[in-house]
């Protein structure tokens, strides 16, 4: 399959980076995609050479696209695709902030706080 652009959320689903193309999908219209520095719907052509900025699940990425393809490869085929710009991601330590054992379930107030403090769940 040759082709020279494809659609964003077909791009994203085909080199791996969401599960599935509504999940890929739902990200772009959330705003969570952008696209050579522009937000983008997720119908938006991707070529070769495009800058790509996704908050996937696995943390912030920076993708250059060096290969288009429609349907979901293998993951050794997938990481061809792309070339990974990405930060080194913080240690698991840093991630998320130390709970005192013996501390018990956290208040409704502190889980909120952990929740923004990871950046899971807009709560506004």
């Amino acid at each position: 399959m040759n082709m020279d652009e494809v659609r964003l959320d077909q791009w994203l689903c085909a080199a791996r980076i969401y599960k599935s193309r509504t999940v890929a999908q739902a990200s772009c219209e959330a705003g969570h995609v952008k696209v050579n520095e522009v937000v983008a719907k997720s119908s938006r052509n991707v070529r070769v050479g495009d800058n790509i900025t996704a908050h996937a699940p696995r943390g912030l990425l920076i993708l250059i696209v060096r290969g288009i393809h429609g349907k979901r490869l293998s993951p050794p085929l997938a990481r061809e695709m792309y070339e990974d710009q990405s930060p080194a991601p913080l240690p698991r330590d840093q991630q998320v902030a130390p709970r005192p054992r013996g501390a018990g379930r956290p208040t409704k107030l502190e889980r909120r706080n952990l929740l923004r403090l990871r950046g899971d769940v807009d709560l506004e």
